[in-house]
């Protein structure tokens, strides 16, 4: 069972039934951030309501985003913080070796580029020039 990247509290697997077969994540069971193995968001970010395994609260997965050195669940290395290239508000943690881990709140947006997140992108790019 892996422990939470952030929290250390333990992360239950929930499978989520596509076309293609099933996809299992694992979201903790405390702060209800998430991990993906590599290619499972993007395989879910397509899925109709695919978003309802995102539970958690974002204004605690805002909290937990600042949270630096998160090593990976699998391997223990230290991950990288990377930015999405389609909504550069959207900073997650990645490990080249095994998946991506999102704050809860995270893949809901990761999910849906709405209006409002090209503007917010837009003034996040204006801010950092």
């Amino acid at each position: 069972m892996l422990q939470c990247p952030k929290c250390d509290a333990s992360m239950e697997e929930q499978t989520l039934s596509t076309l293609q077969g099933n996809v299992t994540i694992d979201r903790c069971t405390n702060c209800k951030g998430m991990w993906f193995d590599i290619g499972e968001a993007e395989a879910l970010k397509e899925k109709w309501m695919s978003d309802h395994i995102d539970t958690g609260d974002p204004d605690l997965g805002r909290k937990h985003n600042k949270i630096r050195d998160v090593n990976c669940p699998r391997c223990g290395k230290q991950m990288a913080k990377l930015l999405d290239p389609v909504q550069t508000h959207i900073e997650y943690e990645a490990c080249e070796e095994h998946g991506m881990y999102l704050d809860a709140g995270e893949f809901t947006d990761y999910k849906y580029e709405t209006l409002i997140d090209i503007f917010r992108d837009f003034i996040f790019v204006l801010k950092n020039k």
